[in-house]
């Protein structure tokens, strides 16, 4: 009786040591944890992570009409009023020249359509063809007469004079539930990128519909998500929907909610802003028992549940299988003494 009462506390002794180091580990984890979100791994320049601002210079967003201008690979008929001999069919070369008959080669790409014909004119006048020919240019195939729209869109539209960017869009396919509002407009000549904020008020949609000119390249950027990470159902990216706030109860919600595991008490908030990183510390049982505030997340926020080693050892059966152990070796000992 007294080696299996040795034995007796002897297990308990183990068990007791075990549970002591599982609780010792479990109070160390949270200050080497912290240390992933002590900064950006990386030095990054001021302008990382800065949100453009929309364009609102009306000269830029609804400029006036334009002639069409004329570009390399374009099909062309000139004509001359009043005459039927001369309505040659030509096609701009790589080089932007076109041979016409009587005046050879005259280089007109680049030119408005006004100005190829002001220039053929002269050239037949001065060579003594004609007397104040009327000359008119019909562009009957475009090679470059085309907006591109890339990003979470796709497409090439044609584009004949100018179109307008809701049309486009529209041509270009239905915006998916990923695509942002805030559209760039990438134009040739520009000093800067045109950024037009599309919203979500159709009563407003006048103000973004802005012109679309050939060689346009429409920018349709990924809208911002929230990262899930750590103790929770399903971890991932979370789309943030146009003008709708997500809040931390949400995207719990659609993360299927917090495993038992998680350290409920340590729920971390990493919010970075050019070259600053903040972590905030959440209570979310507090959150949502409504017994705190449900914090309004962000574009690239990260919300990281860490867990507790003890409640992961107890759900993953780890206590279950010390205890089962430490049964079987007393077991083992009361049938050594008998």
């Amino acid at each position: 009786m007294e080696v299996r009462g040795e034995a007796m506390i002897g297990a308990h002794i183990g068990f007791r040591t075990l549970a002591a180091l599982a609780l010792t580990i479990g109070l160390a984890a949270p200050s080497t944890m912290q240390a992933q979100f002590a900064g950006p791994a990386i030095p990054a320049s001021p302008d990382t992570n800065q949100p453009h601002p929309a364009t609102t210079d009306t000269a830029i967003l609804m400029p006036g009409q334009r002639d069409p201008v004329i570009y390399a690979g374009d099909l062309l008929k000139v004509l001359v009023f009043g005459t039927q001999e001369f309505a040659p069919a030509v096609r701009v070369s790589v080089d932007g020249n076109v041979q016409l008959p009587l005046i050879g080669l005259v280089p007109i790409a680049g030119l408005t359509v006004n100005r190829a014909e002001d220039l053929i004119a002269q050239r037949l006048s001065s060579a003594g063809m004609f007397v104040n020919p009327q000359v008119s240019i019909q562009v009957t195939e475009a090679s470059l007469q085309f907006a591109t729209v890339a990003g979470e869109m796709h497409g090439i539209i044609p584009i004949s004079g100018s179109r307008h960017l809701l049309d486009v869009l529209a041509a270009a396919g239905s915006m998916p539930i990923t695509a942002s509002h805030v559209v760039t407009v990438l134009r040739a000549g520009a000093e800067k990128p045109i950024v037009v904020d599309l919203g979500t008020d159709p009563t407003k949609s006048a103000q973004s519909d802005i012109a679309i000119l050939p060689g346009d390249k429409i920018i349709v950027s990924r809208v911002g998500v929230v990262y899930v990470l750590g103790a929770f159902k399903n971890q991932g990216a979370i789309p943030l929907q146009q003008n709708s706030p997500l809040t931390l109860m949400q995207a719990t919600a659609l993360s299927g909610g917090a495993g038992y595991e998680g350290d409920f008490k340590d729920l971390r908030i990493v919010r970075t802003k050019g070259l600053d990183r903040t972590v905030v510390t959440v209570d979310i049982q507090k959150v949502l028992r409504g017994r705190s505030p449900d914090p309004v997340l962000e574009a690239d926020d990260i919300v990281f549940l860490p867990s507790s080693p003890m409640k992961a050892a107890i759900k993953s059966g780890g206590i279950n299988t010390i205890t089962g152990i430490l049964s079987v070796l007393i077991i083992a000992l009361e049938t050594k003494t008998f």
